[in-house]
């Protein structure tokens, strides 16, 4: 039952005289419910209650409800003397558990004559009986429900700012519908803090303190649950579960008791002192599985049963292998066995971890040729190619065939890093060397050949990514075939084997590597442009088996599919931002969510995305890009200070071609100055994909771009517009230049693009191409909300503030202004919050005119 559900229904009993009891865990909002009851209640109402610090003295909370001084010595007649002043009110009483004995005991005697109202915090310290006469007494004994998981989401998005969508579902889960904890978790993720430990606020006081009148049995096992992070059965929980069950702090879950607020478990777990938690760790030891037992005997200081717990856990199937040998290394003051170093690494590198698996092979004495080999390996995909190389040397050719294997991949994989022309002369004897080389140097092979682009590479780098093949070798294959197939512009082949690999990698816990796959099909699929057009076609396909709906569709239609397209697409590449990822991870997953939000034209939120350094070369163009499509072509032609091949190249070079038009130098002297100020023009870099070679000879003859513009369809979407603008804008011939910005506004407007729209719309302006109404994707007019939104732009107010004065989410007014933006065809927020200004008035003056007449 919702909490306003429960307020009518306590309002429905509260017609007549009676006792109405509402009970619920710390901070369940027992006393908003009581004042919005009292508020809508018929009659004056008399608030009052008990207080912690006054507890004992006689009839306190009737007396603050009163305002009189009571008789206290005999029960009947306090109740006469407070039905004589409440008559046809409503008397009100809050925090009974601090009520004196007197007060408790008239309230049976009350409910017979007047209407009572009252909060009770469960857990409490009143006696059996008086709990039992108090229930015979009540018409209505309601427990105050949690909230649900959309109005705790409300609530944390009002206190907590502009969280992200996963922090807002983090929040709400670990809260448990509780609005204390809600608001608690909410402000602590919007400033940035963590989970509470020692460390108690205010919030925090406040549960400590109600948690004081639970038995201490039940405080320890509230605060193993803490501890624990998960359910755990009523068995392991102790003596003390029954009375949490009572309390209402835990329900019973499939997998045992489970803390209504997480929240409040952890806080449990923060007040005991440092002896008590070591004991308490001991015992959860005793009873958890190993891997949750060697983490509980660290925290106890028993690291030497910590090691021996690890290692039992990660020789079973199925767990965290990696993480739990990881553990297992780098417990102080254990001696760890070299074979469990070097169990680690292999694991730590088979779930893509190099950096941990160079640093549990550094020890003080040798390991051994197969750790020489491993910590290699490691170094090798930690991008030390001379590390790698000094760290292998030692190992002899009289070492085992598989170590020596491994050894020659390592050395040939450091030779391409460094010398890649030396590389394909040692690939060559190294293939003499093994007829039929095993799985790790074949991937090797495979690289320097796809290096040089050997006819073939991309079958030889598949075969060695395909299923069947050393773990570490095929990822690492896979890996290399998606950069390769990015640097060619194949992006559509690049974002296939990507999202294959990936999900081979989830089903291998290969977390590391998932995320780099998962990052770069993002980067892939944004620049393709399928990822914004799929989403937009899922937007225009009603439901299998929806009745259609007339306001439904016209909310459709006001809502622009291309619109939501971008949020979907927005949403899927944030994600990733917002996780603990590798590097090559994070850069793609930067450069992707950037890139959206640059080209739908939240341009602030992309500079401020790309604002911390980040030497991927995804991201070092699309700050570039970024700082075009804002108007700041000296920014964009900048130079990057990074090194690439292939498609980032070429886009880098058509960046700063176009930040040279706009910035009115000539084409030749500007992309000069954007990569060697004060020096001839450098020539169209070699190894550039067709299309984009196409375009930098287009801009080099200023002819071509609309058949550059071909090249790049299927390719990518948004190039393929910028070679449409680009021929607008140059082409002598105004009826070529007007049917190619159309077209460019077309595509544009039906990805979303909201800044390249705009862009193309002026083009038109140029040829003086005025239209009454923008493509059927944008609607022709700007929604109520689009306006309010746009009118508080105007006004000043920044997005958190618009946001909580319309009571929607910070999210949704970015949409309502990428909305307002794209109907206008403004390529800022104050742009389109200006035009819309102009819109209102005009409309508001035309509406006077008609009234006049």
């Amino acid at each position: 039952m919702a909490q306003q559900d429960l307020a009518g229904l306590a309002s429905a009993h509260l017609r007549r005289p009676g006792l109405v009891m509402l009970t619920g865990a710390p901070g369940s909002g027992r006393s908003t419910l009581l004042r919005r009851i009292a508020a809508v209640a018929p009659g004056p109402a008399y608030a009052g209650g008990g207080l912690a610090m006054l507890a004992a003295v006689p009839a306190l909370a009737l007396s603050r409800a009163v305002k009189a001084r009571l008789p206290t010595h005999d029960v009947p007649l306090l109740a006469e003397a407070v039905r004589s002043r409440v008559r046809g009110g409503l008397l009100v009483l809050d925090d009974l558990q601090y009520a004196d004995p007197a007060t408790l005991a008239a309230l049976p005697h009350l409910a017979r004559n007047v209407r009572v109202l009252v909060a009770l915090r469960a857990p409490h310290r009143l006696a059996e009986e008086t709990v039992a006469a108090l229930r015979s007494a009540a018409t209505a004994w309601l427990d105050v429900p949690a909230l649900s998981a959309d109005t705790a989401t409300d609530l944390a998005r009002r206190v907590g700012g502009q969280l992200t969508d996963e922090a807002l579902a983090t929040v709400v889960r670990r809260a448990g519908g509780n609005p204390l904890a809600v608001t608690a978790l909410a402000r602590q993720a919007g400033a940035g803090r963590g989970a509470p430990d020692t460390d108690i606020d205010q919030v925090a006081y406040a549960i400590a303190a109600a948690l004081a009148d639970l038995p201490r049995p039940a405080r320890t096992a509230l605060a193993a649950l803490g501890l624990l992070g998960r359910p755990a059965p009523a068995a392991l929980l102790g003596p003390g579960a029954p009375a949490l069950l009572e309390a209402g702090l835990v329900v019973d879950g499939d997998d045992g008791c489970v803390p209504v607020s997480a929240y409040f478990a952890e806080t449990a777990a923060g007040l005991l002192d440092a002896a008590a938690r070591t004991d308490l760790h001991r015992a959860l030891a005793d009873l958890a599985p190993d891997a949750e037992a060697a983490r509980h005997l660290a925290a106890a200081g028993d690291h030497a049963g910590a090691y021996r717990r690890a290692l039992t856990a990660a020789d079973r199937p199925g767990g965290d292998r990696a993480g739990l040998l990881l553990f297992a290394c780098e417990l102080p003051g254990v001696s760890v066995d070299p074979r469990v170093r070097i169990a680690a690494a292999d694991a730590l590198l088979a779930a893509g971890r190099p950096h941990p698996a160079a640093r549990v092979l550094t020890a003080p004495g040798p390991l051994g040729v197969e750790a020489d080999v491993l910590r290699g390996e490691a170094l090798l995909q930690a991008g030390d190619p001379a590390g790698a190389r000094a760290a292998v040397r030692p190992v002899p050719d009289a070492a085992g065939g598989t170590v020596v294997a491994a050894r020659d991949r390592i050395l040939l994989l450091a030779e391409l890093a460094t010398d890649p022309a030396g590389a394909l002369d040692a690939a060559e004897k190294i293939a003499a060397r093994y007829p039929a080389p095993p799985p790790g140097v074949a991937a090797a092979l495979a690289a320097v050949h796809a290096a040089h682009r050997v006819p073939g590479w991309d079958t030889e780098l598949a075969a060695a990514a395909g299923t069947g093949t050393d773990p570490l070798a095929g990822r690492w294959s896979a890996w290399l075939l998606v950069e390769h197939l990015v640097a060619d512009g194949r992006l559509a082949q690049a974002a296939t084997v990507a999202r294959d690999a990936a999900q081979a990698c989830a089903a291998d816990l290969a977390y590391s590597w998932q995320t780099r796959f998962l990052a770069v099909r993002d980067w892939a699929e944004v620049l393709q442009g399928t990822m914004i057009a799929a989403s937009a076609a899922a937007a225009r396909e009603p439901a299998p088996g929806a009745a259609a709906d007339p306001v439904a569709a016209m909310d459709a239609e006001s809502m622009s599919p291309a619109r939501d397209a971008a949020d979907r697409a927005l949403r899927r590449a944030a994600d990733l931002t917002d996780r603990a990822l590798p590097a090559d991870a994070r850069g793609y997953a930067t450069a992707a969510t950037a890139l959206v939000e640059a080209d739908t034209g939240l341009l602030a939120a992309a500079r401020g995305r790309l604002a911390a350094p980040d030497g991927h070369p995804a991201t070092a163009w699309v700050a570039r890009e970024a700082a075009w499509l804002d108007g700041q072509p000296d920014r964009a032609a900048q130079p990057s200070g990074t090194t690439t091949a292939g498609l980032l190249t070429g886009l880098r070079h058509i960046t700063a071609r176009w930040a040279a038009y706009d910035s009115g130098a000539t084409a030749r002297a500007a992309y000069s100055s954007a990569f060697e100020p004060n020096t001839p023009a450098p020539e169209i870099p070699a190894g550039l994909p067709t299309a984009a070679r196409r375009t930098l000879t287009a801009w080099a003859t200023g002819t071509g771009f609309t058949a550059a513009a071909d090249t790049w369809t299927g390719v990518a979407l948004r190039e393929e517009i910028r070679c449409l603008l680009a021929a607008g804008l140059h082409d002598t011939d105004p009826e070529r230049a007007v049917a190619a910005l159309l077209r460019a506004e077309h595509l544009a407007d039906t990805a979303g693009l909201v800044v390249l729209a705009g862009r193309a719309r002026r083009g038109l302006r140029r040829h003086h191409v005025h239209r009454d109404t923008r493509s059927p994707r944008s609607g022709s007019r700007l929604t109520r909300r689009e306006t309010d939104v746009l009118r508080l732009v105007a006004a000043g107010e920044p997005t958190r503030r618009i946001a909580g004065q319309l009571g929607i989410s910070a999210e949704t007014v970015d949409t309502h202004i990428r909305a307002g933006m794209r109907k206008l065809g403004a390529r800022t927020r104050t742009e389109a919050a200006a035009l819309a200004l102009t819109q209102i008035e005009a409309s508001e003056t035309h509406s006077d005119r008609e009234e006049g007449r």
